[in-house]
């Protein structure tokens, strides 16, 4: 039997300019169970490479390190094509970590710009694959590393509290909008 996930990190990024090459925010909201008992925040670099590494940073300096049991990732990637590694934010933290998405990405159209408009989008498209298929869970699409499907599906629905994506998506989304943008905006 294994424990139930009950305290995890929601990664967003907020609105940046989209010819621009600069910094983008990346807020992360903590929860434990229903209840948000926290914020990180960094910078990553717009297309950049370097999310994966940023978010490990967030979350194992953070004074929520030992009680933070997932990760949550709306989509995987931040300011852009900046492509997290989700089997390598699982190894360098221990723990699983979930990408969540409203609707299953066109893969053709992503691969085309990666190859054709992004610098290093090859090795970016790998990460992509490596991560594996998107797989239909509690009525949204996801990707995992380190948790099993079950496991992954629970998680979602239970912090699913105020519509389908889980609230420390959510909550995020609203910060790193509010924060970045001025107001937030969108659904998330």
């Amino acid at each position: 039997m294994t424990r139930r996930i009950s305290n995890v990190i929601g990664f967003d990024d907020a609105p940046f300019d989209k010819h621009g090459r600069g910094s983008v925010l990346l807020v992360g909201a903590v929860y434990a169970g229903p209840r948000l008992v926290g914020v990180v925040s960094g910078k990553v670099r717009r297309d950049g490479a370097g999310a994966t590494q940023v978010m490990a940073r967030l979350v194992s300096e953070s004074k929520f390190a030992e009680q933070i049991q997932a990760v949550l990732l709306q989509g995987i990637a931040v300011a852009g094509f900046n492509v997290v590694d989700i089997h390598g934010l699982h190894a360098a933290l221990g723990l699983p970590v979930i990408v969540v998405a409203r609707h299953a990405p066109d893969m053709v159209a992503i691969r085309q710009a990666l190859e054709t408009r992004v610098r290093g989008g090859s090795r970016k498209w790998r990460l992509i694959e490596k991560a594996g298929a998107m797989e239909d869970a509690a009525g949204l699409y996801v990707q995992r590393a380190g948790i099993s499907m079950a496991q992954a599906e629970e998680l979602v629905r239970r912090f699913a509290i105020n519509g389908k994506i889980p609230e420390p998506l959510r909550t995020a989304h609203l910060i790193a909008g509010g924060v970045g943008g001025g107001h937030s905006r969108g659904r998330t």
